[in-house]
């Protein structure tokens, strides 16, 4: 016999509903198994769907489970803020001045303020430079020459990230990714944007090499840019990223260190709220 749960389907880093990065959001989910999760992941086909449930650590306001339509995933940014957007939708109080949210990846800290919420990015499990071969390769999966490169990191906070710097906006938007040359690789690319009519700080595109995918907004790769490139003087302490411009979409990231954490923030819109039968 079917059971039916709440249902959400959020906008996540847009100022209007439809800019952003879709999220679905299951409460209640504790029932479901791990099969019915991955099937109903595979179904709204979104990058991400998540399933909010009790805590098991003692000091969690809330658990969530993360799985793309293809695997399950320790942490990601934007189901991050678009779960705790549901969670706190749904009656949700945190215990502490900050929301305290468990997943795979551990625990995640999360504030709200000023009509936005930001998550405490999470550490790196690997940085570093990055080796030649793997930036000949990602130049010819991006249809560029390598030498217009003007940097390059491993900024993986699990999905397994690399983080290029290019020298203007124009370069990142000319970029065509070649996914099977790509072989798996994910790539985050970053550059400023110039002039007076900047709407934002910098421009972001993230190329999912093993899912043949551009992401529209993406709070993890986001995360980890800004570690490197705050900590190597590239970038300032507070600045707004401009993502999924490329895919008619106008994804806003708000970044901020504070002491030694990088907050990355955004706004969540409400866009579906019903219920759903599994």
């Amino acid at each position: 016999m079917p059971i039916s749960l709440p249902f959400q389907q959020v906008d996540v880093f847009a100022e209007h509903p439809l800019e952003g990065n879709a999220l679905a959001v299951v409460s209640d989910a504790a029932d479901l198994t791990d099969a019915q999760m991955a099937a109903l992941a595979r179904w709204t086909n979104l990058s991400e769907t998540t399933f909010l449930l009790r805590p098991t650590h003692p000091e969690a306001d809330y658990r969530v489970r993360i799985f793309t339509p293809q695997r399950e995933l320790p942490f990601a940014g934007h189901p991050t803020l678009g779960s705790c957007h549901v969670w706190l939708d749904n009656g949700g109080k945190p215990r502490g001045e900050s929301i305290v949210q468990e997943c795979a990846a551990g625990l995640i800290r999360i504030r709200h303020s000023a009509g936005q919420l930001a998550f405490a990015a999470p550490p790196l499990v690997r940085s570093g430079p990055v080796e030649a071969n793997t930036l000949q390769q990602i130049a010819r999966g991006l249809g560029m020459d390598v030498a217009r490169i003007r940097a390059s990191n491993w900024v993986d906070n699990g999905p397994g990230w690399v983080g290029v710097l290019l020298s203007s906006r124009e370069e990142v938007m000319a970029l065509q990714a070649d996914y099977p040359a790509l072989d798996g690789l994910n790539i985050g690319v970053i550059a400023p944007w110039h002039g007076e009519a900047a709407e934002a700080d910098v421009e972001v595109r993230a190329f999912m090499g093993g899912e043949y995918a551009e992401d529209p907004v993406t709070g993890s790769l986001n995360a980890s840019l800004a570690q490197w490139l705050i900590a190597a003087g590239e970038l300032p302490e507070r600045y707004v990223a401009s993502q999924g411009t490329a895919l008619g979409r106008r994804g806003r990231v708000s970044i901020e260190r504070i002491d030694a954490d990088i907050w990355v923030g955004g706004q969540v819109q409400p866009c579906i709220v019903g219920q759903i039968s599994i």
